[in-house]
């Protein structure tokens, strides 16, 4: 009892709640600082209040095409203001449900910001704090580019405070969360553009994937721009100036800045405790972990690793039953499935094609396909690209990817699939649910190429 706590979580997010609670169904005594908002990034300004928005936008789409299925429907226009007092409501609801889990489990709660004094001690809101384990859950944080007039740009986080939909949009960045917004925007009824320094989105994703994701939204009437920066954003009556590398020049009501997030490391006090960080904030742990102090502990995404609420979330929990559970174990990092939630959505599990042919000969199976709503509806930027990606030798299933309706529905499924180790025979035995887009996935049956032979 030389501390007063067992363990003390920084952070009230997915992963830090997750960990605390279950610790303390093991006994132990815990307790969880957060300064901000229970539930973190995910729920109050991430995942949750976004997937609502894009849920939105693809109302609007259905009820535009229902007329083709024989449905007298008119759109007369989008009420922002009821969308977001509808998302707002589910956000603080889903928010509050964190605080009554710590409460129901026997941990206490700190509303207040904690920083390290030493290895051992917190400043939790002024309160000096003792704990033998610490861990480190404070996730991360948007970033601007550092360009003149980034004061004038917004960041993700602002998408949920705005009062009314800004008509005209440019976002800027490549990666998941810069084509869901243009998605979610352009189909609430904004006319945006997207430009980003890379001459693809998505980096690191599957190359068929990249391409099938830039042609969707082209097909949509989002413009698409690389290979370009921005240089300076300038504020003008009735909205902002947008300055490119390219001599290029927009006039726009709201600049995103989706360039990417950071460890949310600064100001914590991790010199005073002795832990150490990457040049980027972010906090080196080793397989249990552990940063290089060996009572204190980093998850989520301040570690860098694989920023995904699930996997903080498996973190966490791992490692409160690692510590006080007598059962020692770890999340995998591997075969994580994940998917962006564009429109058509993107989901993907396991190793790309390119991944794959650099450990030897890969057999790939490719279809693409237009789902049997849109032949009816016509409607443009529809078409679903599905791809299995298969080692040559063993059969095993290494990578699934698809572009399309539902994709992250179905892809939890493969994602199962992947994980055991099934093979491309595995796959061809099982029967399809006809008819369905998901089908395709278990009769693939012409390789597409072989990949990865010298």
């Amino acid at each position: 009892m030389a501390h007063d706590f067992d363990l003390f979580v920084i952070g009230g997010g997915s992963a830090g709640v997750r960990m605390a609670r279950i610790a303390a169904g093991h006994g132990a005594r815990v307790a969880v600082a957060e300064e901000r908002f229970w539930g973190g990034t995910c729920v109050n300004v991430g995942c949750v209040p976004k997937k609502i928005m894009v849920n939105a936008a693809e109302y609007g789409m259905w009820a535009e095409d229902a007329t083709a299925f024989g449905w007298d429907m008119t759109v007369h226009g989008h009420d922002w203001a009821k969308l977001a007092a509808a998302r707002d409501s589910e956000v603080t609801r889903l928010s509050g449900i964190y605080g009554r889990l710590l409460a129901g489990a026997g941990v206490t709660s700190f509303d207040a910001r904690a920083t390290f004094i030493d290895a051992h001690t917190l400043d939790v809101g002024g309160q000096r704090v003792t704990a033998e384990r610490i861990a480190i859950a404070v996730g991360g944080r948007a970033t601007k580019l550092d360009i003149p007039g980034a004061e004038h740009g917004l960041i993700s986080d602002d998408l949920f405070t705005l009062k009314a939909l800004p008509k005209r949009v440019a976002v800027l960045g490549a990666g998941y969360i810069a084509l869901e917004f243009a998605g979610l925007l352009h189909g609430l009824g904004a006319q945006v553009e997207v430009f980003h320094r890379s001459p693809q989105v998505l980096r690191g994703f599957d190359q068929d994937v990249r391409i099938a994701a830039t042609e969707a939204m082209q097909a949509q009437g989002i413009r698409m721009e690389g290979g370009v920066n921005a240089t300076r954003i300038a504020k003008v009556p009735g909205g902002l100036v947008l300055q490119l590398s390219n001599n290029g020049m927009r006039e726009v009501d709201a600049v995103f800045f989706c360039t990417g997030r950071v460890p949310n490391t600064q100001g914590l006090g991790l010199d005073r405790a002795g832990v150490t960080v990457t040049p980027g904030g972010a906090i080196p742990v080793d397989d249990e972990h552990a940063t290089n102090q060996s009572h204190i502990f980093a998850v989520g995404d301040v570690t860098d690793r694989l920023n995904l609420t699930p996997m903080a979330t498996a973190v966490g929990h791992a490692l409160a039953d690692t510590l006080f559970g007598n059962n020692p174990r770890r999340a995998s990092y591997e075969n994580v499935a994940t998917a962006v939630f564009t429109s058509p959505p993107i989901a993907t599990v396991g190793l790309t094609e390119e991944q794959a042919a650099a450990r030897g000969p890969t057999d790939v199976y490719v279809t693409r396909f237009t789902p049997m709503r849109h032949t009816i509806s016509k409607r443009e930027g529809r078409r679903t690209l599905m791809k299995l990606v298969v080692d040559q030798a063993s059969q095993r299933v290494l990578g699934a990817h698809m572009v399309g309706e539902d994709a992250a529905e179905i892809m939890q499924g493969i994602g199962i699939a992947v994980v055991m180790g099934a093979t491309k025979q595995d796959f061809d035995r099982t029967i399809g649910i006809h008819p369905t887009a998901a089908e395709e996935f278990v009769t693939l049956r012409t390789r597409t190429r072989v990949a990865g032979v010298q």
